[in-house]
């Protein structure tokens, strides 16, 4: 019987888990929190679970030894000292983050060892991927250009639980969601690079319409320009990635980062309420009136009716000292924005491409996906981040992936099986081809 080692317990961890012991594998889960850990492995004898923590590097080292593979669901900045003991061990690693540059650099070392470190195989990064190479893939293969390329993607709350004025939940890491506000972003658009600095993030969103759910904002994912070549596609004009909000997310986040409420530099805090703090970064006198006054002459009245609800007009003493207000507001946000157990998550994808042919034919090729989370079992974004990573594992120990090195899913050996495993545990890009030119994001 063959082998998994999964680090970690989070909230990935479960829809993995239960696919590979569904698969006759033995799964060891080596965590810091092992109640939670046996929870998943839900007495499976094919199961087991070690209490470890990831600091402890020669326990680890002979836990990699003694199995097939390892997968690793642990912060990013751990990936690399992960994929080394592999390396070290011969054994091949599985990871759902992006590719960092000191991963990249252990390409040659993976090839020599003959193991594959398979990299980026969730959702976003994951599915984004292979999804789109198939288009991409069946364009160029019809003597096609890719003139342009749109791709967004966003983990949301399924609308009847969009039931609060951000109309917003968190499904995976909080922090890592707010801090990805902070981000700057850079893209291609009808042949010019667009720099648009972390101030500007949630400025000018692009709108689009998506069934079942309504109107979404889009706005920039990081850096869109390194998927001309991660893709193959130098000939493009066009190429943004953008992450997908229901309407009046970025005109709240704007506004609140416009005044200082992300910043992460710490300030004192001693004494202060919530509102205090609001009136401090608003520079105005103090009290409700005062902020209403600067919020309502400044923006739309929504924004007013978030910050209340979120508790920063609140006279409660914050019981803090030194601290930022990013600490303070995303503490406020996920102690009232976090999905409940009964409530559905869902997932939306969508890719719109305008191909271009040498008979001067052009068409919108578009590609979605709406998956929905069930209420007390897994989330949409659990489903959707774990199990393209399951059925990598499944692939690498069954000999069907003969790549080795650092890789993300962009090859046809490894996309199409994942793709159509996915679509028979319904998980589905629903492909639409020869739409008019008009169909294109504008």
């Amino acid at each position: 019987m063959k082998k998994v080692l999964i680090l970690g317990s989070g909230l990935v961890a479960r829809p993995i888990i239960r696919y590979l012991l569904k698969k006759n594998f033995f799964v060891t889960v080596a965590s810091n929190t092992p109640d939670r850990a046996l929870e998943m492995i839900d007495g499976n004898p094919h199961g087991t679970v070690v209490d470890w923590d990831a600091s402890a590097e020669s326990q680890l080292d002979a836990m990699i030894a003694a199995h097939d593979i390892t997968v690793s669901l642990l912060p990013f900045g751990y990936h690399v000292g992960v994929a080394t003991l592999c390396l070290k061990n011969r054994k091949s690693m599985v990871t759902t983050s992006y590719v960092k540059p000191e991963m990249k650099a252990l390409d040659a070392a993976a090839r020599e060892a003959g193991v594959i470190l398979l990299n980026e195989l969730g959702l976003d990064p994951g599915i984004d991927h292979m999804s789109a190479m198939r288009i991409i893939d069946h364009i160029h293969n019809n003597e096609g250009a890719v003139l342009e390329f749109y791709s967004f993607c966003g983990a949301l709350p399924a609308p009847e639980a969009a039931d609060n004025p951000f109309k917003y939940k968190f499904t995976w890491s909080p922090k890592g969601v707010l801090m990805a506000g902070n981000n700057d972003g850079v893209y291609l658009r009808h042949g010019e690079i667009i720099n648009v600095p972390t101030e500007d993030l949630f400025k000018n969103p692009i709108l689009i319409e998506c069934p079942q759910v309504g109107t979404l904002e889009v706005y920039p994912n990081r850096d869109s320009l390194a998927y001309k070549d991660l893709y193959g596609i130098p000939e493009t004009r066009t190429l943004y990635r953008g992450t997908l909000r229901n309407q009046d997310w970025c005109g709240i986040l704007d506004y609140m980062k416009t005044i200082g409420l992300f910043s992460y530099d710490p300030i004192d805090m001693t004494g202060m309420t919530y509102a205090d703090l609001l009136s401090r970064q608003l520079a105005v006198g103090s009290g409700q009136s005062a902020t209403d006054h600067r919020i309502s002459t400044s923006a739309h009245q929504h924004i007013t009716t978030s910050l209340k609800w979120l508790g920063l007009f609140d006279t409660t003493p914050m019981n803090r000292s030194q601290a930022s207000p990013f600490d303070v507001v995303s503490d406020l946000m996920i102690g009232k924005m976090s999905l409940k157990e009964n409530e559905r998550d869902m997932v939306v994808m969508q890719h719109t491409f305008l191909a271009g042919y040498s008979d001067g034919r052009k068409e919108v090729i578009r590609s979605r996906m709406l998956d929905f989370g069930i209420p007390g079992d897994d989330t949409a974004v659990a489903r959707t981040v774990a199990l393209p990573a399951a059925i990598g594992v499944e692939m690498i120990l069954n000999g069907e992936i003969p790549a080795t090195g650092v890789h993300i899913p962009v090859i046809p050996e490894i996309y199409t099986p994942i793709l159509n495993q996915l679509e028979a545990m319904g998980i589905r890009m629903e492909e639409e081809f020869g739409l008019p030119v008009s169909e294109n994001i504008q």
